[in-house]
């Protein structure tokens, strides 16, 4: 689960390493009774500021952009009954037509992507867990 605040690594070749989210687009607070904050799982994307980048970084660091999550470290279901979880929260910046920034994805990427449609990124990523 990633919610406003949480600090990201960023696994693509962009320039930047380190990103924190601050707002999780298209989601509303769920629950009843008390607050909670509206949490975005693989698939879904948020608005992030980046925190910690390279010289050569092609972004701009006083912009906000928009990433696409694509590992947590909180466990998700599948319809087959079976979870997935990773060591790591990771996300890939995505431009307006929802495209990979990078040329490269580094690490394992999740299968629920292809559902949500990043099909571009899914072809970038070396394993597909």
């Amino acid at each position: 689960m990633i919610q406003q605040e949480t600090m990201l690594e960023i696994a693509d070749n962009s320039g930047v390493k380190v990103a924190q989210c601050i707002k999780v687009l298209g989601k509303c607070s769920s629950g009843k009774g008390k607050y909670t904050r509206p949490t975005a799982t693989v698939g879904d994307v948020i608005c992030v500021a980046i925190k910690k980048h390279l010289p050569n970084c092609q972004l701009d660091k006083k912009k906000v952009h928009k990433c696409v999550i694509i590992r947590t470290k909180s466990p998700v279901r599948r319809p087959d009954g079976s979870y997935v979880r990773f060591d790591s929260n990771a996300a890939v910046f995505i431009d307006a037509e929802n495209n990979p920034i990078g040329t490269r994805i580094f690490g394992a990427v999740a299968r629920e992507l292809r559902e949500k449609n990043f099909m571009k990124i899914i072809s970038l990523a070396g394993e597909v867990v």
